[in-house]
């Protein structure tokens, strides 16, 4: 069945695989590894414009490391988990030090980079340098779990162990590259979270969740845990040359490295730290709140905008961290911003 399954898939992927994505064109390491950063839990459509954009600015390995962090996370900014842009910097730079500037080509020199685990370890050596590794990613396990009729959570422990067991069992000794694009792309443009398409499926006659009739319930979810939602105060103050103030977050936790609007949790603190640093004779303006969701938590924003009327007590709204007037007519130039702080922002040009 092992040879059987790589068959079948390679045999569909060769005439209805995808062989004209932006980074299997002029195929080389770097370009592999920056495309598989930028996917990680990010749709395909989502991520072509970003990784051209990005490839053009930064074409190789040696661009990218000598960089400021603020410009490639200014590229990075509505792709979302802004850490995967950290790390690709980081371990550009990495790169540059430990390895000469040339992309490693062993597993355990792979795998030890920022940002890159098991799975994507092994799709960059497999497609990129043509090395026997299996992947084990989001679109693989949905394949599995249908394919075996695998009945736990495919992110349970013991679960997943034997996933890349089953995994490395059906990646064929040939065409490694070929084999991990294309089991990639049946999870992508099938077999599909929803709506799945088994009448097209090259595995149908041996899928045992479509055997059972339960290709809907498989894979099974993660047990659900209701997300907690957070509340944030963002402060939005203009000058009379039109600029906004934002602030540099501090490099850990949510948005880390990018430009934000002052935020504060409570509406009592944001009123006390205006009262107290730019004076009485202004007022708030509350905008109309609007939720964010993260994968763990809600984050529910709640603009305020400082209307002054007067000499303003001070220029600079939080001496926390990092920031300074900036420009927004068409976007925040070179500075990554979060993209409900760019809604933000735009409906800042309209008021």
């Amino acid at each position: 069945m092992n040879q059987s399954f790589a068959d079948k898939l390679l045999n569909w992927f060769d005439d209805y695989g995808r062989h004209d994505l932006p980074w299997q064109q002029d195929k080389t390491a770097y370009r592999v590894w920056v495309s598989e950063i930028m996917l990680q839990q990010t749709q395909v459509q989502t991520v072509i414009p970003y990784y051209q954009r990005f490839m053009s600015s930064f074409p190789d390995i040696a661009t990218l490391a000598s960089a400021q962090q603020e410009e490639v996370l200014a590229h990075w900014a509505g792709l979302g988990y802004y850490a995967r842009g950290r790390n690709l910097h980081k371990a550009a730079q990495l790169i540059m030090s430990e390895h000469g500037g040339v992309f490693p080509t062993e597993f355990e020199q792979v795998v030890a980079l920022p940002g890159i685990g098991r799975s994507t370890a092994g799709a960059i050596l497999s497609i990129a340098i043509g090395k026997r590794y299996p992947i084990l990613d989001g679109n693989v396990k949905r394949v599995l779990a249908r394919f075996d009729a695998i009945e736990q959570w495919p992110g349970e422990r013991e679960t997943e162990k034997q996933m890349w067991l089953r995994a490395d069992e059906l990646t064929p000794e040939h065409r490694f590259a070929d084999y991990t694009q294309a089991i990639m792309d049946l999870g992508a443009t099938l077999c599909t979270r929803s709506k799945p398409q088994c009448l097209f499926c090259p595995m149908q006659s041996q899928c045992q969740a479509l055997a059972q009739n339960r290709v809907a319930e498989l894979p099974k979810s993660k047990p659900k845990k209701e997300k907690p939602t957070k509340q944030t105060y963002m402060l939005i103050r203009s000058n009379s040359a039109g600029e906004v103030w934002l602030q540099q977050r501090p490099q850990d936790g949510i948005w880390g490295g990018l430009w934000s609007l002052p935020e504060f949790e409570s509406w009592q603190a944001l009123e006390k730290w205006v009262q107290s640093h730019i004076g009485e004779q202004v007022s708030l303006l509350k905008w109309q709140d609007f939720r964010h969701t993260f994968s763990h938590y809600h984050l529910q924003i709640h603009p305020v905008m400082v209307v002054e009327s007067g000499q303003s007590a001070v220029t600079e709204p939080e001496p926390s961290y990092n920031g300074q007037w900036c420009h927004c007519d068409s976007g925040v130039s070179g500075k990554g911003v979060p993209a409900p702080v760019q809604l933000i922002l735009q409906k800042l040009q309209d008021y």
